[in-house]
């Protein structure tokens, strides 16, 4: 019966091969338009552009598209390519308008030519054809599926590479069609076919057959979970994979396994545990990355601290490894630990400010220990603020700690030692961070450590590499509350007094960071604040002549809420003369339409408050400004 169907489509399309024959003078014309649509000269690109767009007035303009793509294969790639995505930007706008012979002979051309070609054109002809389908429904192109999983079994292994590339842009785009009723569930036929694929010894089908499966975990297919066993099993035999994209699927696989079917893993769970370990420690990035994320996948159930307790001793080195700056990251920091205050700020620099948080915790994607509470900006811009593999072993052994607790000091504390002493800088800073990461979960255990750590903390803010300076500021900022609650008064003032010094440091990222760290000492200290006023009111305001314009918005953030912490005891005739004419000179300066006008209007508005009638001297511009 395939062979059958596979004939009378070839008897087809010889048929409209044979009927419809390009014209030779437009088809140079298409083929000038499409090359020159390449060039770097804008305006001639431009014209282009809008010549080929008036194109759409003839259908048969799709037509010479497709031949290009397919036919043409004496043409350069890129413009056969080109030929193909401007086809398929037609059919998404124009596919319910299209007369039916167009789009069936497009059809019948995309059938005839999936998996021939190069990537480049197999690529083109895949997104086409998921393209086609999202437009006009599955269920009014019934030959494809059919013929994409008969090409499966060809037996070919550059046509198999071809339709899988297709079918890989179908469950991207479209999977919901896949399992309707209007399509009769072809899933149910292509998974166990997906997954035959897993030991195929080409890695490149074997990264799509994986590829295409995964996109139907989170969505809970039926067909998957009729199929879970194989599934699992096709995993296992993945998992050594030599591809470092396909150990990555794997690894994807058994994160979304976890959020949504766990009962599933239960046979398995303590050998996927300890693969998952082993993945986290893989040197291909990516692959750590992937793999961390089931620590923090695993952390939201409930069973969580039951099924790890057998591997946490092991875990946890391997988090805390994780924690250090790669190479890469090495790589990217070399130059960027200067004295870089006077340097202006690009506005590059300075991401959109949204409503702060001002969370203490870490969360999957916005771990606040490279977070700043003004405008949820990242501390680590300078050299990537994506998410990685530092990032995400701190946040898992952040969210850890807050399930096992005290339980899992025994195993840091001798680590932490070792990297605290070290004399390689990467490994103490990650121990410095490692201390932050655990302050919450682990507080009632650390507290004994506490008296021999914070001055050693103290002493790291003066540390002569900005990086540590940094990730110090947000330590300590983490075990304010024990610090100011301290009965030895003089860790909270040696704090206050250094900390106030990195706030006027030479690099801009260490202004960022102990500015930040200030703001939440300043919410846990409160009133205990109050002796060191002055000096603080002094350095903030000497802040205003050192920050560029990125730490200017965190500054406003940490005077706002000094503000709303000491509130009535700011209201001093010396404070103020101190603190507001730079403020006010600043809220002049700014046009009606600048964006800081609002960060800084949040500022002035605690400090309305705090100040009482001591605002009053002030409130005429703002209220003007406010109203205009």
């Amino acid at each position: 019966t395939k062979l059958l169907k596979l004939k009378l489509q070839l008897m087809s399309f010889e048929n409209v091969l044979n009927e419809w024959i390009p014209d030779q003078n437009a088809l140079e014309q298409i083929l000038s338009l499409l090359k020159d649509s390449q060039s770097v000269n804008n305006s001639l690109h431009i014209a282009v552009q809008h010549k080929l767009e008036s194109l759409n007035q003839y259908p048969d303009f799709n037509k010479y598209l497709i031949h290009i793509l397919t036919r043409l294969t004496i043409i350069d790639e890129p413009t056969r390519s080109l030929a193909g995505l401007i086809l398929k930007n037609n059919m998404k706008l124009y596919f319910p308008s299209l007369p039916q012979e167009v789009t069936d002979f497009v059809k019948l051309y995309c059938l005839h030519y999936i998996g021939n070609g190069t990537p480049l054109i197999q690529a083109t002809l895949g997104i086409l054809i998921a393209t086609i389908a999202a437009k006009g429904a599955l269920s009014s192109w019934p030959e494809l599926l059919p013929t994409l999983i008969s090409t499966l079994d060809s037996g070919s292994e550059q046509l198999v590479e071809g339709t899988f590339s297709t079918l890989q842009k179908i469950c991207e785009d479209i999977p919901e069609q896949l399992e309707s009723d209007s399509t009769q569930h072809p899933l149910v036929h292509l998974i166990p076919k997906f997954i035959e694929f897993f030991k195929c010894s080409s890695p490149k089908i074997r990264l799509h057959s994986i590829t295409c499966i995964n996109q139907f975990i989170l969505c809970r297919s039926s067909a998957l979970l009729q199929n879970m066993g194989p599934f699992l099993e096709g995993l296992f035999f993945l998992s050594e994979d030599k591809e470092a994209n396909i150990r990555k699927c794997v690894c994807r696989a058994f994160v979304m396994l976890l959020e949504i079917r766990i009962e599933n893993m239960f046979p398995y769970i303590h050998q996927i545990i300890t693969y998952m370990m082993e993945r986290t420690r893989d040197c291909d990035e990516s692959v750590s990355l992937e793999s961390c994320e089931f620590w923090l996948a695993l952390a939201e159930h409930n069973q969580c601290k039951d099924i790890l307790s057998s591997h946490i001793k092991e875990l946890i080195p391997v988090l805390i490894r994780g924690m250090r700056y790669s190479e890469n990251d090495l790589l990217v920091l070399e130059g960027r630990e200067i004295c870089d205050s006077e340097i202006p700020d690009k506005d590059s620099d300075i991401r959109p400010r949204f409503v702060k948080s001002k969370s203490k915790t870490f969360t999957s994607h916005t771990p606040d220990y490279f977070e700043s509470d003004s405008d949820d900006e990242t501390i680590g811009d300078d050299f990537g603020s994506e998410w990685n593999i530092r990032k995400c072993s701190a946040a898992a052994l952040d969210v850890l700690s807050n399930i096992f607790h005290e339980e899992l000091l025994s195993y840091l504390i001798p680590i932490l030692k070792e990297s605290l002493m070290s004399n390689d800088w990467v490994v103490q800073e990650s121990g410095i961070l490692v201390l932050g990461a655990i302050a919450e979960g682990c507080m009632n255990g650390m507290s004994q450590h506490l008296d021999e750590l914070v001055p050693f903390l103290i002493n790291a803010l003066s540390n002569y590499r900005p990086l540590i300076r940094i990730i110090t500021c947000w330590t300590l900022s983490r075990y304010a509350r024990w610090i100011f609650q301290n009965p030895k008064e003089v860790f909270f003032k040696n704090f206050i007094q250094v900390l106030l010094q990195r706030v006027l440091d030479d690099n801009k990222r260490v202004q960022e960071a102990a500015c930040s760290a200030f703001a939440t000492i300043e919410e846990e200290a409160c009133t205990e604040l109050v002796p060191f006023l002055y000096d603080i009111i002094h350095t903030l305001v000497c802040a205003f002549t050192k920050y560029q314009h990125k730490n200017l918005l965190i500054l406003y953030d940490a005077i706002g809420t000094l503000a709303e912490s000491v509130g009535p005891y700011l209201n001093n005739q010396e404070y103020i003369s101190m603190l507001m004419p730079p403020l006010i000179e600043k809220w002049n300066s700014l046009g009606d339409k600048d964006k800081d006008l609002f960060p800084l209007l949040e500022c002035l508005s605690s400090l309305a408050i705090a100040l009482q009638l001591g605002f009053l001297p002030y409130a005429d511009p703002v209220f003007k400004r406010c109203v205009r």
